[in-house]
């Protein structure tokens, strides 16, 4: 376990430190000066700019302002938001709250219902019943989340009224921003209308989450179909059967335990597409998170937030990789005993 961890820590060195250079690099491929893109501040008078240039070593070699980049970066200083003025530090601290929340609504989404589906697929292998989930899977996959996202709008909220169509909470709920996570920050708050606010954050997640997931549900619906296909013709799989055991034994306790372990390193290659996909959710739904922050910032030539955005969502989404890694090497004994690899 302990080559293990450090395989993967040399892994997420070498990641951040790529991931460092391409976004130190932008601040010279964005149109502008590079001091400006770095730190932000337009509006710096002479004396500013001067402690700009000693802060960030302009007046020295690429590599010595490299490095002092990457220590504003590990000191919490992301620059300033050319829009608004505000640190990006603040702005992060704000909008990355929001789409955690609605990834990991969306993955728990996908999971609870796309790994049963799947595994029912397998179970009634080559049926009308898993030819309608292949289908169905397909249909999923295939549908831009922009239209699908108009379509729940359309139907649920404006035709229906069962769900909001957009924003996070209602305004008529006043709960302080503590940790940034909603449904966290109405925990903690006092307020008398505390389960009236979690009900109310609850309907506005449903519909954005419902249309982050679908996507990453049908690729799951489609690995847990080939992963429990897998174990159901493995070896001890079939001496199980000649043994005598019942097919529902046999799947609840061999074939669904063992089918797991696989997906599990799958779902932190896949969380990548789920941010992406969140992005276009929050502009929809008018979700006030990073990938719609990121976007604005993009339209609005705001380059230090760029830089500061895609450090964030790159750096969160690796780390679900990692966190996946781990998990998958608990489940899975040979992977954390393997001398060479990844």
């Amino acid at each position: 376990m302990l080559n293990f961890t450090i395989r993967r820590l040399n892994l997420l060195f070498f990641t951040l430190l790529m991931l460092s250079i391409v976004s130190f690099s932008l601040s010279y491929f964005f149109p502008g000066d590079a001091l400006v893109n770095l730190s932000g501040e337009i509006n710096a008078d002479q004396q500013r700019t001067e402690q700009l240039v000693e802060l960030y070593n302009m007046d020295k070699s690429v590599f010595h302002q490299y490095t002092a980049y990457i220590g504003q970066i590990f000191s919490g200083n992301f620059g300033i938001s050319m829009s608004s003025q505000v640190p990006i530090s603040d702005e992060l601290h704000t909008f990355l709250p929001a789409t955690i929340e609605l990834c990991l609504a969306a993955l728990f989404i996908a999971l609870i219902f796309g790994v049963p589906l799947g595994f029912i697929a397998a179970i009634f292998h080559n049926k009308p019943l898993d030819k309608i989930i292949l289908t169905f899977a397909m249909v999923g996959y295939s549908i831009p989340v922009f239209w699908f996202a108009l379509i729940l709008i359309l139907l649920f909220s404006i035709t229906l009224s069962w769900f909001p169509s957009s924003g996070q909470l209602n305004l008529l709920f006043e709960i302080e921003q503590v940790t940034g996570f909603k449904f966290i920050d109405i925990l903690l708050s006092d307020s008398e209308y505390q389960a009236q606010a979690l009900k109310d954050a609850f309907m506005h997640i449903v519909l954005p989450a419902i249309a982050v997931a679908t996507a990453p549900m049908t690729i799951f619906i489609r690995l847990a179909r080939t992963s429990m296909l897998d174990v159901l013709e493995s070896n001890y799989i079939k001496a199980a059967k000649a043994k005598g055991l019942s097919q529902a034994h046999i799947i609840y306790h061999h074939g669904i335990r063992n089918s797991l372990v696989g997906i599990v390193r799958l779902i932190g290659l896949h969380f990548a597409n789920l941010v992406t996909v969140a992005m276009i959710a929050e502009v929809i739904f008018n979700w006030q998170g990073a990938g719609s922050w990121l976007i604005e910032s993009i339209f609005a030539r705001d380059y230090t937030a760029i830089q500061g955005g895609l450090i964030a969502l790159a750096s969160f989404t690796f780390f679900i990789n990692i966190l996946a890694d781990f998990l998958y090497a608990a489940l899975n004994p040979l992977e954390r005993h393997k001398k060479h690899g990844a």
